[in-house]
């Protein structure tokens, strides 16, 4: 940082100030984060252990479980530190590291969600070249991509934010230290960074959420020219997980970068369901409609429980 910048650190006033507030919301936020540990990792595990698994499709939702298990922690633990603590406070350069591991956990997950777009897409207009097409070596490819692609964005956004001065102002209104919130408090000029977060979100994000609807409109031609209703709700079926996680997490995320930084209960709501609510429902949403990562379940704790007797 910078010699001007004479703040050495931020108050995070979190989502409520009242201490009878606090514990039970200690206690839901810390049963959410267990649950998404417990959720991601038992998912992890299913698509590695299980053979039947071991195709693209599986590939990418451990990949997504993994990143769902990063951008969570990143968040939640210190929300969980701050709710028990009075003085609720986090070094400038700690809150600088955070929004750069919020930021790239984000863009890999919007890049992801991308990806996966296309393994739908190709999965139902070329079910017979499917695992040619989708090579190993290419769904490698597309996972290093998307997280090179997200760390090189937030590298570039957390360089130019370095940039900013702190001179005065200490609260930030928010439960987690993101670019737009370090706004208000700078005494310098954040053009730079504001025009440099601002083309990162229309290239990363919209561009991915360009792909993802470029390749529904092609997987929608697809399944209308399908002549049996069977196979076209089958191919629909297996959309259906990714058009859930793609509604919550572009939903909530596109709604909070949207709306204008104020620390308003809305805002807050939104950020809690992008950064905390949806690494939770994601192993959910991909287990409870699909029968193949059910039955992986209920055999891998069979296997369990007859290894306890």
């Amino acid at each position: 940082m910078r010699n001007r910048s004479t703040v050495p650190e931020f108050f995070l006033l979190g989502l409520s100030a009242d201490t009878q507030i606090q514990i039970p919301l200690f206690v839901l936020f810390l049963v959410i984060y267990l649950l998404t540990l417990v959720g991601n990792l038992l998912l992890l595990l299913v698509v590695k252990v299980d053979r039947h698994l071991h195709t693209p499709m599986y590939f990418f939702l451990g990949q997504l479980s993994f990143l769902d298990l990063c951008h969570s922690s990143v968040t939640v633990p210190k929300l969980l530190e701050n709710l028990l603590s009075v003085k609720k406070t986090i070094s400038v350069e700690g809150c600088l590291a955070q929004v750069f591991f919020v930021f790239a956990t984000g863009g890999t997950e919007s890049c992801l969600l991308a990806v996966m777009a296309y393994d739908r897409y190709v999965a139902i207009s070329s079910p017979l070249l499917y695992g040619q097409v989708m090579s190993r070596q290419l769904c490698a490819g597309l996972v290093w991509g998307s997280w090179s692609l997200a760390f090189l964005d937030a590298f570039i956004n957390i360089l130019v934010a370095l940039s900013l001065d702190f001179c005065e102002a200490q609260n930030i209104h928010h439960f987690v230290c993101e670019l737009p919130s370090l706004y208000p408090l700078s005494c310098s000029d954040v053009s730079a960074s504001f025009t440099t977060l601002l083309c990162s979100s229309v290239i990363h994000f919209f561009g991915n959420f360009l792909l993802i609807l470029l390749s529904y409109i092609r997987i929608l031609l697809t399944i209308l020219g399908i002549s049996s209703a069977s196979g076209r709700s089958k191919a629909f079926s297996t959309c259906s997980s990714h058009l859930t996680a793609v509604s919550f997490f572009y939903g909530s995320g596109l709604l909070r970068y949207l709306m204008p930084n104020s620390g308003s209960t809305q805002e807050l709501i939104f950020s809690l369901q992008y950064s905390v609510i949806t690494p939770m429902l994601n192993p959910l949403i991909y287990s409870l409609k699909n029968k193949e990562v059910k039955a992986a379940v209920r055999k891998m704790v069979r296997k369990y429980v007859q290894c306890l007797k």
